[in-house]
């Protein structure tokens, strides 16, 4: 039986801190995994690394391999026996979120191995398939993007996982949005998520849909709201004027005697989705001018003269 110095596999000192050790076996796990590298003896070398990772992360089995280790410094690699007696004076069951994989070589399996039970195919849940963990993370999406089926690209990562051995992946798909979707609408991603263990299915991803804040419209439900600035005599006097919608321009006519405040519906100009139409709602607001000039202020004044509005008129009842 070959001798496996596991520190060696992993490239770290014997005297390594866990978190050296965990931070190597993420690196060659990343270098080795078969997603990501596709060169041959690429998987037989992630299992070695896994392999090594497995029992130098537990202090009682990283223990136990130091003194296999001194013993074997007096042995020849390749012929290598553990001590007499080493199955009946062995302590580790790798409890506590640690895995057995029938991948493992013969150094593992006999020396961590023997436990009968604990590692018996039938009687481990670790035989078992396990479905991988879903993943969830939101998906910015542009207001202009939710009125038709849009193609988005999609970034995110797969986290690291002890139990299947794997480190963080960095993930790129390319998702057909449905036209409609909304803000807060889940769309789940069949097999996109963690890897399955021992055959299991992979999780899901799933994506929350998170509208991006738009310049000029408001989102309430299915309906768009937009400011529309009048400028004073515009609001007195009534005016049509363009106004910018998700489908491009519109005439909207505004009444006479407009207030600040008045909301006018567009019908049909809100957003689309499977089973409605929203509508799109102007609020007027109505601006005074920054700067009024000499002529602009004499009919202000010929208008306070003639005019007896009272903008205060409710104050007379106090």
């Amino acid at each position: 039986m070959e001798f496996k110095d596991y520190y060696q596999i992993l490239n770290v000192k014997p005297d390594a801190s866990s978190k050296t050790i965990k931070a190597a076996y993420r690196k060659l796990a990343h270098t080795y995994h078969p997603d990501m590298n596709s060169d041959k003896g690429a998987e037989a070398k992630f299992k070695e690394v896994a392999e090594a990772y497995q029992v130098l992360k537990n202090a009682d089995t990283r223990a136990e391999f130091d003194e296999l280790r001194l013993y074997g410094s007096h042995q020849s690699k390749q012929g290598f026996k553990p001590p007499p007696g080493w199955q009946a004076s062995h302590r580790s069951e790798f409890k506590d979120g640690a895995q057995y994989s029938g991948d493992f070589s013969d150094f593992f399996n006999s020396i961590f191995g023997g436990k009968g039970e604990t590692f018996n195919q039938e009687n481990s849940h670790h035989s078992r398939p396990v479905r991988g963990q879903d993943i969830e993370i939101e998906l910015p999406v542009f207001l202009e993007e939710t009125q038709k089926q849009t193609e988005k690209k999609v970034e995110f990562r797969i986290p690291a996982d002890d139990f299947s051995h794997t480190a963080v992946l960095k993930k790129n798909l390319k998702v057909k949005l449905p036209k409609g979707v909304i803000d807060g609408e889940r769309i789940r991603l069949k097999g996109q998520g963690c890897s399955g263990y021992n055959g299991g299915q992979a999780g899901d991803l799933y994506l929350h849909i998170r509208i991006a804040h738009h310049p000029l419209f408001d989102v309430f439900g299915h309906n768009l709201t937009i400011t529309v600035p009048l400028a004073p005599w515009e609001a007195a006097l009534g005016t049509k004027i363009m106004i910018p919608t998700l489908d491009g321009k519109i005439n909207l006519s505004i009444p006479p005697d407009t207030q600040s405040g008045d909301k006018l519906r567009v019908k049909g100009k809100g957003l689309k989705s499977k089973t409605a139409t929203g509508n799109l709602i102007a609020i007027i607001k109505v601006v005074m001018p920054t700067k009024t000039s000499e002529k602009g202020k004499l009919l202000w004044q010929e208008l306070s003269t003639n005019e007896t509005f009272n903008p205060r008129k409710e104050w007379s009842m106090l």
